[in-house]
This record gives structure tokens, sequence and C-alpha cells, in this order.
């Protein structure tokens, strides 16, 4: 599963305009210049026609700069519910401006903390001119200053079903979140009675919503990956510079085992993220394993890895003044978003036919 050439250039174009354009200012000459938004739109729609080893690439240069950009709710959640949906007019008019990042959208989806389609109370019943007007309350939704589609995951009368949704209708309201991740911006939208058009079937939003999670654990786990092996690269040169008894700490053999264990787990992840792009791409009846396995394995290996970051730093690794914290938190974060480890872990082996064993 080595990169290919056209990836590695990806990869390297998009860590020089990270470099250069800081925080949100890169939106728009990633997604102008390299089209980053458009990776895994198909060119009929205006997209680069990539798949997910494409935003692997993407996703874990963004997760090195914790960077904010609204690729995971945009290119990936709503471009991904866009696409599973089947909704070819829908696709038509939306992803062409989604692709070329000019207009950005994201996925109201998860209620009362989880993703699962049971948690979904949200309801949609049927209104005036063939359309439904949806009432519930939509948490951890991945936010940008601006929206311009909405997607929306509600119960009919025939299951749970896929919606969209004007961001300024009467009826909306969002409200921003503060969490402990400031890199990550939230917001929790509120519906009362609020008009939607059903994308697809009704009732095959909460399959069309399996699959989406799987894209999103895949491309959360490449961010994952390289957030970590950020976080290595920082402490190892920290060992190497900061002195004490007249000698670098990274010489001492606790130090030098501790980094080589964060090593390990940060190529352990990448290996199981890179599974889970691949299953994405060529395999998509292992896609649900591999991204139950990916978001398991990435979200722990960060979270370990990020506390050894603040752990070897010593005083300074705990100041605001540091990156650590940074890091520290959106591990906690994206180890909790699409849910927990544990949660994963029942899925698998649900999978595999182990439960109650």
């Amino acid at each position: 599963m080595r990169p290919t050439r056209e990836q590695d250039e990806l990869r390297s174009a998009v860590r020089t305009l990270l470099t250069r354009h800081q925080d949100a200012h890169a939106w728009a000459p990633l997604t102008v210049q390299i089209g980053a938004a458009g990776l895994a739109v198909p060119d009929e729609y205006g997209g680069v026609g990539g798949g997910a080893r494409d935003v692997h690439v993407l996703m874990e240069e963004l997760g090195r700069c914790l960077s904010p950009l609204p690729c995971l709710g945009s290119s990936v959640l709503t471009v991904g519910a866009l696409l599973v949906s089947g909704d070819k007019e829908a696709c038509g008019r939306l992803l062409p401006g989604l692709a070329e990042g000019g207009s950005v959208g994201t996925l109201a989806w998860a209620e009362r903390g989880s993703w699962e389609r049971e948690a979904i109370r949200a309801e949609a019943v049927p209104g005036p001119g063939g359309g439904h007007l949806i009432t519930g309350t939509k948490e951890h939704v991945l936010d940008w200053p601006v929206v311009d589609v909405l997607l929306v995951a509600a119960r009919t009368a025939h299951g749970v079903s896929l919606f969209e949704v004007a961001p300024d209708a009467a009826g909306v309201r969002r409200e921003p979140v503060m969490t402990m991740d400031r890199t990550r911006a939230q917001a929790r939208w509120l519906l009362d009675g609020a008009e939607g058009r059903l994308l697809g079937v009704d009732g095959d939003g909460g399959r069309h919503l399996e699959r989406v999670r799987d894209l999103a654990c895949t491309a959360l786990a490449a961010e994952q990956v390289g957030a970590a092996e950020r976080c290595l690269e920082l402490t190892v040169e920290y060992a190497r510079n900061r002195v004490q008894f007249g000698r670098p700490i990274g010489s001492f053999q606790a130090v030098k085992h501790r980094l080589a264990d964060a090593y390990v787990l940060v190529e352990s992840a990448r290996s199981a993220a890179l599974g889970a792009a691949f299953a994405a791409d060529e395999d998509p009846g292992a896609l649900p394993r591999a991204a139950a396995v990916a978001k398991s394995v990435c979200s722990e290996a960060f979270s370990a890895v990020a506390g050894e970051m603040i752990q070897l730093h010593g005083g300074i690794g705990i100041t605001w003044e540091h990156d650590a914290h940074r890091y520290f938190k959106r591990a906690h974060g994206a180890g909790e978003l699409f849910g927990p480890p544990a949660l994963h872990r029942a899925r698998l082996a649900a999978g595999l036919g182990l439960t109650g064993h």
C-alpha cells in the first residue's frame, strides 16, 4: 500500500501550502490550487475523482498542524452523504460547489452524544408541497463560520432518512458550542418544523449513515495519524536539545524506550488507517471492519502519544505557550468523535460474531 507518485506530490503540495497559510486562511488556496475539497467527488460533478487514499494524504497533513479547515465535515461527511444517497438531482446541484470549495456543508446527525441510528429522535413529518417538516436537536455538528449546505438525519414513518435543509430557513437555529478542543468547531442545530427535502429513498438513511460513518472514521484515523506523528517529531526534537545532568535527555535509556514505544504506536496506527483507506477504495465489503479497527487503534495511539509529549516535555509541556496541550485536546476530542474506541471494538466484535462470548 505504498503511495503513488501523485499522492506523494499531493502531500508535498498540501504541506507547503499549510506552511504558508495559517488556520482558516488556507481554505481558499487549498481548494483553488489543489482541489482538496473535491478529492472524493467524481469528475462528473466537478471533482478530482480520487478515492479514500487521496483523502488519507490530505487528512494526515491537516492533522499534523491541527488545521481547523472543514474538510472532514464538508468534503467527507457532506459529500459522502450526498453520494451514498443516490439522489442525482441533489448531487448535480450541490456537489460542484462543494468540490470547488465555494460552498461548505455539514451533516447534522448525532443526538444525545451518539452517532448510532437508534439514537436519532428528530422527526420528519409530511409537509406542504410534498416536503417534510423536521423537528429535533442535533449535537456535535462540525461547524464553519458560513454553512451553505445542511444535511439532516431524521426519522420518518419508514425509518431514518436524510434531508436537505436550508441553513437559514424558518425554524432552523444554530448554536456554537464551547468544546475542549478549540481547533475543531462544533455547533448544536435546533430544528422546529423546518422544511426539508428528502434525499434518496425514504427510510434508507440509516443504512447510508453507516457507510458515511465508515468513511468518516477512515478519514479521521488518517488525521489522527498525522497529528500523532507530529507529536512524536516535536518530542524527539525536544529530547535531543534538552540537557539535564550534562547530557541530552534523549540519551537516557528510559526516555529512549518511551520514544520507541511511541514510534511503534504511530506506525501501527498508520497501518490501520491505510488499511481502512485501501478497503474503502478496493474492497467496500471489508470497510466496516477496517474502519472500526482504524478508529479504535488510531484514537488510542494519538491519545497515548499526545500524553507522552506532555510528560517528556516536562514543565513546559503543561503551559499554554506550548502546543502540547492543543494536541492533547485534539486527541481527546477526536477520540470521542463518531464514537469512542470501545464502541468501535464492540462493532468489530459483533461483525466477527463474538458478541456475548
